[in-house]
Order: C-alpha cells, then structure tokens, then sequence
C-alpha cells in the first residue's frame, strides 16, 4: 500500500474500477495533478483545488470509462485540462490518443502535461472539434463536458468511425437528452457508475449510428 495519501486515494480508488496501476503510471498521473495545481494558480484551469479532490473527480472520474473504450484511435473532445484523454493514455499505450480544445491556455497545458508525462501516444489538437477533420475516423470520440448529447453528436459525430462509439461522460440518466438525439443515431447503452469516493450520480452514455 503507497505510504503517500494522495498515491494511495488514486491506487486504491483505481483498483476498486479495476484497474491495477503500476508504479510509474500512478507517478505519472500524479505528475499531472501537480502542474495542473501549478498552472492553475495562473490560469484557472479548473475549479477544484483540493489535491484529493483533483484524484477523484478528475483522475478516477476519467478512468471510469475505460471499461468501455474500443478500437486503437480515441478522440477526446473538449479535453480540457485532459481529462479524461490524459490519464487514458497513461493506461493505454497502445492506444493512439487526439486531444481537442479550443481554448489556448488549456491546449498549451495539455501538451505540456503530455510532455511532462512523457506520453509518446497523446497528440493535442488546438482547434474546435466542429471544424477538425483528422487523417483517419476515430473508433471512439469521448467526451465528459460537452453539454447535451444533442450538441455531442452535432460537434463531434463526424470524427466517429462507421462502427464506433461515442462516450458521454454524464451525472444523471439523461433520458429527455436521449429522446432528443437527432436522426440516423441512438444510445445503445447507458452504463451506471460509481466513482470511489464520490456520491454523486454518474453514468456513461454509449451512441453509435442508428
């Protein structure tokens, strides 16, 4: 068991998903608290300053929807300040990882977080997900803050490969948003989670073409 809380709040909360981090993946994860905790004093990346807190809504909060990942080329759109594509790419690096953000200061940390992290499988992609076309379809498009599935599908559809998913990170079961969806798409899950330490209601909305 890490002696450091902070190491052991991440590596106990990331068993309970199940998914056993090895000691350089919690190090490098923990790397990315730290300079988010070092710019944001700056920049104002993200509202929540408490390092424990920074564990578990951000980094136990992206590892949840690692269960659900596919294919080889993942999206993360609207990544912030990388969150969930960060952490993902510290546990998948097999998988190939675009970031997307739009705003300047949060794209600037994510690629000097990915730097930091020495992440070899993570591009960061300044730009708004509505107007990048990447060199190949995405098998998964995830995002955790975009708003209603609606506007999802509307920004980020076109990166989804014909047989991929999109990921919506989401609190509560969003069924109005789900009754909305437009034409040609529909959810073809929405899994219940549970994030260690956490009460609030999350789950995870899986869309492909309908």
């Amino acid at each position: 068991m890490p002696a450091d809380p902070l190491e052991r709040t991440l590596v106990v909360g990331a068993a309970a998903q199940g998914i056993v981090l090895q000691q350089a993946q919690a190090a490098a994860m923990l790397r990315l608290i730290a300079e988010l905790r070092e710019w944001n004093q700056r920049f104002n990346l993200t509202g929540i300053t408490d390092p424990v807190d920074m564990v578990r809504k951000h980094l136990l909060d992206s590892l949840s929807v690692q269960p659900w990942l596919r294919g080889k080329r993942i999206a993360d759109v609207g990544t912030g300040a990388g969150f969930p594509g960060l952490p993902l790419a510290v546990i998948n690096p097999g998988r190939e990882f675009a970031l997307i953000e739009a705003t300047g200061k949060k794209a600037r940390f994510v690629r000097h977080a990915a730097d930091a992290m020495e992440l070899k499988n993570v591009e960061v992609i300044p730009a708004r997900s509505e107007d990048w076309r990447g060199p190949a379809p995405y098998d998964c498009v995830l995002t955790r803050a975009l708003g209603k599935l609606e506007e999802f599908v509307r920004v980020a559809g076109h990166l989804c490969a014909p047989k991929g998913r999109l990921l919506a990170m989401k609190g509560r079961r969003p069924d109005a948003e789900i009754a909305a969806l437009p034409p040609g798409w529909k959810a073809y899950a929405v899994h219940d989670i549970r994030i260690p330490g956490l009460a609030a209601e999350r789950c995870i909305v899986e869309l492909g073409r309908a």
